[in-house]
């Protein structure tokens, strides 16, 4: 199963009200608010790379207040 880690940076003082959305996207299965150069750290997963693209570049990217996302795509080796 494809997994992703997304680090969201938001616009000030937006923090509470992007994880609250993010929550309700289908495939995030988890996620952190945390301090310093970013603002939510969020795991998400899919049943292949495209549901997991789709979750990402529609769903996480699409929630406003978020100004920068950086994206983590877990391998298995």
């Amino acid at each position: 199963m494809p997994v992703g880690f997304v680090l969201i940076t938001t616009e000030t003082g937006a923090e509470v009200r992007v994880h609250e959305a993010v929550s309700k996207i289908t495939g995030v299965v988890g996620q952190w608010m945390i301090f310093g150069s970013h603002d939510l750290f969020v795991k998400v997963e899919a049943e292949d790379e495209g549901e997991l693209t789709k979750c990402i570049v529609q769903g996480v990217r699409g929630v406003p207040g978020i100004i920068e996302t950086r994206t983590l795509i877990g391998a298995e080796i």
